[in-house]
């Protein structure tokens, strides 16, 4: 018995729908078939779906056949929907790809092709509306051929039972193994087929009517002779391909891709509380999910589209991506935040809504493929959260990325803090999007930095200096930096790292991209000259027109241009041929846009002047940290830029012809902590008494009468707040845990802290800078009694305890513990109690002591 999850992909209004019923209704898991036209198909379970036809959502489904088990995936045709088959693409075992009779290989045909070489999924093709085409399956045959690949092949033989030399010869042309078997035994194995088939050199097609029912069941008996059971690891593992909310519950909809998964097991640090599997709109609890199984399961509330678990590792970034962006006008009487969370939940189920929060604008915006996405998506808005959302006309998602090579470099020295980033940004081919390295030595930069640089640089969405829109098509290299042995933290490679990216895209020459589409225009022949002309206006790319092999009467043209010029063509074809003309488009790319200099005034955007995203360095200088512009910043850097060194260089070099200034400096801000304490001394007068009263503002501060009583201890609850970051740095064993894995050294001291609060009976508040929170706002976990904080995106762990124990210490006893000069002073001064991470470590050591005495 083969047990596979097989995908239903297509060109809207191909019957991929329909195909999927009639194989339901074949296998009998169907009483009755349904209709798509008639809103009563089966795998069409929203009632969007039913209203208008089409199928928005995948839609899973178990069928038994001839001894097989088959889990149907009904994947989304419309191009609109695109980003959801993608995601779909990930879990199957095999797809079939319906083609329609009478259009033969349509535009978003040719992008779903891509896709499925792209993921390498093995594809079985059904050439369907054969009762209506005018064509026959030989000339079919010939398009399938020349527009996806020579190695398509019509395997009517095989459900005929007619095995004959000319098939096995037409076989034997798509894999040169295959031939040399043919040639040694006359035939060829149905083992060596099927392995063609799965190494995506053989595509079977077969022909038929899935609204009659003509030629499903040889369908059924051509997939069981091409597909061969999948094998899996003991290990688990599961690939998430969509999150949909049930009723208030949240389901990770995901393919065991190893092991298995039961109810009660962890992942990661979640419990899994129930398993789904689905067949329609209908469901049953499972108490296993094996290896090769499509399931829905409860409790997790971390997981994302896309996200590999167990082995499984992070998915690619995909292939297709929104190009128009519309701002969300949030109704009278709303709360912008509450839509923007209702929004982030939608943002969970389709990750390429991307929603935007502008916090100077206070406006939300979401990036779509197109219209019938967008009223969709409204419709979705209304029916989940009772708001009658509108959105404005949109605007072309536009991206930016560089001509030339260029180095950026960025430095963050406020007082008591310290890093420097180099980096080095590169074209790379059109589509790659964006790629992170480091080819820095753990000489110049100790490893754990590096990997903290990397992750600053992959969390961000960076803008470009053009029009603001993302960068992309881009390598960076880290290939140089510097931390200061007792001053650096982690938000401060952050602040380095952005600035030396912006400052690296303000030196180059950046060049402004925009999507075109693919496209191909059926049309009456009299009105071809009206179309080339548009076209041509447009700045569009296209062949000659060529006689229609749908109707001869019509002329086709295909080529290509600039989606905000084909954006509303469709209303204009449609009436200049009335009615007659019909406009396919796909997504082509990102290229560079014609219209540049227009745009980019459109935007008015000025990059000097934004200062969430400034190029600007910052240098310490007599105790003070002051701003370098950008142009002016490489001069002034501890590590030379290339253009300051004499000559070119290489990436990776070592940064070590600094000039005796530089070092100079940067001995001076090694010096110990009396440096800063005689700043103090000189801003708040000299600390000749009692040190409990040196950062008294008077010139002769003075002590209590000493009839005054002291105030009294707070008998609230104690807290103790610690510098997550500074810690793990600061003790030998987790920063050499943070070498091999941030991550690991995080857990690690999460745990520690859970048994120390366990033992203390104290409030334990945990915090990091902001590593996984994306957007402005700061995220609170509980974990075994300990509040662990991510702090916002902008800032630091530093500024979120001295903010948080100057209230705490008003009501409660305050412990802070952290190794940051700056920071304990700070807290001096706020009324809390400061604990070196030494003292810090003694006090666990002490507290892990009692309880193994104890437990033994």
């Amino acid at each position: 018995m083969k047990r596979l999850i097989v995908g239903m992909i297509a060109h809207v209004d191909s019957g991929k729908t329909t195909l999927s019923e009639a194989m339901l209704y074949t296998a009998g898991e169907l009483r009755r078939l349904g209709r798509v036209d008639k809103g009563d198909a089966f795998l069409d379970t929203h009632s969007i779906e039913r209203s208008r036809g089409i199928t928005v959502f995948s839609k899973q489904a178990v069928m038994r056949y001839d001894g097989n088990v088959y889990t149907l995936l009904d994947t989304p045709g419309h191009a609109d929907f695109s980003a959801e088959t993608e995601r779909a693409l990930r879990v199957l075992d095999y797809a079939v790809l319906v083609i329609s009779g009478t259009d033969g290989v349509q535009s978003h045909t040719e992008t779903l092709w891509k896709l499925l070489r792209r993921y390498g999924i093995p594809t079985i093709i059904f050439v369907n509306k054969m009762d209506i085409s005018a064509y026959s399956p030989s000339v079919l045959m010939g398009g399938l051929k020349s527009r996806l690949d020579n190695g398509c092949t019509d395997f009517s033989p095989i459900s005929a039972g007619q095995l004959s030399d000319d098939f096995f010869e037409e076989i034997a042309l798509s894999d040169e193994r295959l031939m040399n078997i043919f040639l040694d035994t006359g035939e060829v194995p149905q083992s060596e087929i099927c392995r063609a088939i799965s190494e995506r050199k053989l595509f079977p097609c077969f022909f038929g009517s899935a609204l009659k029912l003509d030629g499903v069941a040889e369908f059924f008996a051509g997939l069981d002779f091409c597909t061969e059971e999948k094998s899996y690891g003991k290990a688990f593992g599961a690939r998430v391909y969509k999150i949909t909310e049930e009723q208030g519950v949240r389901l990770t909809h995901m393919k065991i891709t190893g092991g298995s998964l039961k109810p009660r097991d962890m992942v990661g640090d979640e419990k899994v509380t129930r398993i789904r599997v689905y067949s329609g709109a209908k469901y049953q609890a499972a108490d296993e999910a094996e290896a090769g199984t499509l399931c829905a399961v409860e409790g997790l509330s971390k997981t994302r589209a896309g996200d590999g678990l167990g082995f499984e590792g992070a998915a690619e970034v995909p292939l297709l991506e929104p190009v128009m962006t519309y701002r969300l006008i949030v109704p009278d009487g709303a709360d912008d935040h509450d839509v923007l969370t209702k929004m982030r939940k939608l943002e969970e189920e389709d990750p390429q809504l991307h929603v935007v929060w502008n916090e100077q604008s206070r406006d939300i915006s979401v990036q779509l493929m197109g219209e019938i996405q967008l009223e969709i998506l409204k419709t979705v808005i209304a029916e989940r959260f009772g708001l009658d959302a509108e959105f404005d006309r949109g605007r072309i998602l536009y991206k930016e990325t560089i001509a030339k090579a260029v180095e950026g470099a960025g430095h963050y020295e406020p007082l008591r803090h310290y890093a420097e980033v180099h980096l080095l940004l590169e074209p790379t081919e059109r589509g790659s999007g964006l790629t992170f390295d480091s080819d820095c030595r753990t000489d110049d930069l100790d490893k754990n930095w590096q990997r903290l640089i990397l992750t600053h640089l992959e969390e961000k969405n960076h803008i470009g200096v053009l029009t603001g829109s993302p960068i992309t098509d881009m390598k960076i290299t880290l290939i140089g930096g510097r931390a200061h042995l007792k001053h650096t933290e982690g938000g401060d490679f952050r602040q380095a790292t952005y600035r030396a990216v912006r400052q690296g895209l303000r030196s180059a020459e950046s060049v402004l991209l925009e999507p075109w589409y693919s496209f191909t225009l059926e049309i009456p022949t009299e009105t071809a000259g009206r179309a080339m002309s548009d076209l041509q206006r447009m700045g569009g790319d296209f062949s000659p027109p060529e006689v229609s092999p749908n109707n001869a009467e019509n002329s086709v043209i295909s080529g290509s241009a600039p989606a905000s010029e084909m954006t509303d063509y469709q209303s204009q074809v449609i009436s200049y041929t009335k009615g007659r003309g019909r406009l396919s488009l796909a997504l082509k790319g990102y290229f560079p846009c014609h219209n540049a200099e227009e745009v980019i005034a459109a935007f008015g955007y000025d990059c000097d002047g934004d200062l969430a995203n400034t190029a600007d360095s910052v240098f310490c200088s007599h105790g003070a940290g002051h701003t370098v512009r950008w142009d002016e910043a490489p001069a002034h850097m501890h590590i030379p830029c290339r253009e300051n060194r004499g000559n070119s260089g290489n990436a990776g070099e070592s940064f070590s012809d600094i000039t005796p200034r530089q070092v100079s400096d940067y001995r001076a801000r090694l010096a110990e902590d009396k440096e800063l304490m005689a700043i103090f001394e000189r801003t708040y007068g000299k600390i000749n008494r009692d040190e409990r009263y040196a950062l008294h503002t008077e010139k002769t501060p003075k002590r209590p009468p000493a009839d005054k009583k002291a105030a009294p201890i707070p008998k609230g609850p104690e807290y103790i707040l610690v510098d997550g970051y500074n810690i793990i740095f600061a003790w030998d064993e987790l920063k050499k845990l943070a070498e091999e894995s941030l991550d690991l050294a995080r857990s690690t001291l999460i745990n520690r802290l859970c048994n120390y609060q366990g033992f203390r009976r104290c409030n334990l508040i945990l915090v990091f800078d902001a590593y996984k929170v994306r957007g402005d706002h700061r995220e609170v976990e509980q974990v075994c009694g300990i509040s662990v904080v991510y702090t916002k995106e902008s800032e630091t762990a530093d500024t979120y305890i001295e903010k948080v124990s100057h209230e705490l210490s008003k009501n409660h006893r305050v412990r802070v513990a952290t190794s940051d000069g700056a920071e304990q002073i700070i807290i001096l001064g706020n009324g809390a109690y400061r604990v070196s991470a030494e003292e810090f470590r003694r006090e666990i050591e002490a507290v892990e002591k009692a309880i193994r005495d104890i437990i033994g």
